[in-house]
């Protein structure tokens, strides 16, 4: 189940950020969720997985996750240990993928003012994000009860799964 509360530390990337730079296509010859983390946005920075710790938070430009609608890409993300992806907006495709696979996404016109090295709290109940390390606290765009069901059960699979057992 995942917490009303995320806390972490800020890894930057720009504006269009690509599924093909989320995850390479040539690594998509396996659907592993470990063996792509060990890949998760090398062509962005190819120290990214060596420099990231489980928990941390991507906080990018606009437009996230536009390119090819793979769902390897929010995959590869979570099973990094990416907690949240903050941007000011996503492409449609990676924005339903996230939430179907459990990933929370944030959707933050201010993202820009949140600096790489920053440490953020998002606190999902009170829909805020404080960049602890500057003070300044930002609301963002809620997230629909249904897909918060989504990120809590850990995603559509085990949403589904959950609904099924409880109506045995």
């Amino acid at each position: 189940m995942q917490k009303a509360k995320i806390e972490g530390k800020v890894w930057r990337f720009g504006k269009d950020i690509d599924t093909d730079l989320i995850i390479a296509a040539r690594y998509l010859n396996t659907s592993d969720p470990k063996e792509l983390a060990k890949h998760v946005m090398e062509d962005a920075d190819p120290e990214f997985v060596n420099k990231m710790s489980v928990g941390d938070v991507i906080v990018a430009g606009e437009n996230f996750g536009c390119g090819s609608s793979r769902e390897h890409a929010p995959i590869a993300l979570k099973a990094a240990g990416v907690a949240a992806v903050i941007a000011p907006t996503f492409a449609r495709i990676f924005y339903r993928n996230a939430f179907n696979m459990g990933l929370p996404i944030f959707e933050l016109q201010e993202s820009a003012e949140i600096s790489e090295g920053d440490s953020i709290s998002v606190d999902m109940d009170a829909g805020t994000i404080t960049n602890t390390t500057t003070g300044k606290t930002y609301n963002f765009t809620p997230i629909p009860p249904f897909m918060q069901e989504l990120i809590d059960a850990g995603g559509l699979m085990n949403y589904a799964q959950n609904e099924i057992e409880g109506n045995k």
